[in-house]
């Protein structure tokens, strides 16, 4: 697994989008079926992750099913890499 990406990912999320610098997201916490994260938060995401790996994500892969945790993210990430 891509554990390198986590930490990368990690920062973007508590910092830009949660505003919680200080925050520590778990592996498999919950980002949008909990709420943490909203669709707008989403789409910063995906491009972010784009510009930053260099991977292209689909607009039908921006769901709970392939987004909703930081292990999904970098196996995702990984798998395109």
């Amino acid at each position: 697994m891509a554990l390198e990406i986590i930490p990368t990912l990690s920062q973007y999320i508590v910092t830009k989008i949660l505003k919680q610098p200080k925050r520590v997201l778990a592996l498999d916490e919950k980002l949008l079926s909990s709420g943490l994260i909203d669709s707008f938060n989403l789409v910063d995401l995906s491009l972010f992750i784009e510009d930053t790996f260099g991977v292209r994500i689909e607009d039908t892969e921006l769901n709970a099913d392939t987004f909703d945790t930081l292990n999904q993210l970098a196996e995702l990430i990984h798998e395109r890499q």
